[in-house]
């Protein structure tokens, strides 16, 4: 099995280590964001010298290759230990020794840093793009809505009339910050960790400004220990999250209580409910039972990484 790393050792790892030890079932969904660094690497690596004329081309056709193979499903089922090893291995079939010389000056430290910042941002501007929808949504319908009155509640009892133009914006201005939110999680995601090395820098004397410029990133890290050992910008990002699905839940559970026989404010279209197999009258809104219930799973997220991160 191809490994990157293993030169002092006079034995292989036992099989039920390596499993304990593999995180591929995990990140591989991080091979565009390796496959995009390594070829950014590959350009640096040429403009310090280290690579010899045409060897920086020979790697980026071969890592293009080696992407289509993975978008093919060349990673299903695969053996290796994490996303770098399995694109470095396909590396090999596709360009031979040539390969090894991708990683010079690059540990998977300052490179899996660098992965998972790439997917932050990408799953962040498509986060954005919905929220932007959901809110333009509840919009429209409000608009829709602007002489339907209905009765405003506190404590659960009927307190004033208000509009139901009202009570749908009411829910549309949180997301509103949960955008700016993001955003600014986004930008303090936006921070170029490779380089750094394995924790103390690199010993090739790569432009980090071209990296940055190449990956699109706004800034660099200025400290290669924090870069390489921390994941604040996760917790930030899921606590965000978790903040925007509180609101969607509350949303949800607020059109559960309308759509009910008692309220009968909202009706769903049938695509959106389910029924019951014994009671045929039911008109059951799973989909917004399903947005209330969401949250949970986000929060304990929240919970889980904190403790995690707390001994890193």
């Amino acid at each position: 099995m191809h490994q990157m790393w293993g030169g002092r050792f006079s034995a292989a790892p036992e099989e039920s280590f390596s499993q304990l030890n593999r995180s591929l079932p995990v990140d591989h969904r991080l091979w565009p964001q390796d496959i995009r660094g390594s070829k950014a690497w590959v350009r640096a690596l040429a403009q310090a010298g280290i690579l010899a004329p045409g060897e920086d081309q020979t790697l980026r056709d071969g890592l293009d290759r080696v992407a289509r193979r993975l978008a093919d499903g060349a990673g299903t089922g695969a053996p290796d230990e994490d996303v770098h090893t399995l694109v470095e291995r396909l590396l090999y079939e596709e360009i031979g020794d040539l390969a090894g010389k991708l990683h010079t000056g690059r540990s998977r430290n300052d490179q899996v840093a660098t992965d998972l910042r790439l997917w932050c941002l990408t799953a962040l501007e498509q986060v954005d793009r919905e929220l932007a929808g959901l809110g333009a949504a509840l919009v429209a319908q409000a608009e829709k809505g602007m002489d339907l009155i209905l009765p405003g509640y506190t404590h659960g009892q009927q307190a004033q009339p208000v509009r139901w133009a009202y009570v749908l914006l009411a829910h549309a201005w949180p997301l509103v910050r949960d955008r700016e939110r993001l955003a600014d999680a986004a930008r303090r995601t936006a921070v170029l960790p490779l380089g750094s090395g394995a924790l103390a820098g690199s010993g090739v004397p790569v432009d980090r400004d071209l990296l940055r410029e190449e990956l699109g990133f706004r800034a660099i890290s200025p400290n290669a220990l924090d870069a390489t050992g921390e994941r604040d910008f996760v917790v930030e990002i899921v606590f965000a999250l978790a903040l925007l699905l509180m609101h969607v839940s509350r949303l949800a559970g607020e059109l559960v209580t309308y759509s009910s026989t008692e309220f009968g404010f909202v009706r769903l279209a049938d695509g959106y409910c389910t029924g019951s197999s014994l009671m045929p009258q039911k008109r059951n809104p799973d989909v917004f039972e399903l947005a209330r219930a969401k949250v949970a799973r986000t929060l304990g997220d929240v919970v889980g990484l904190l403790t995690a991160l707390k001994g890193l």
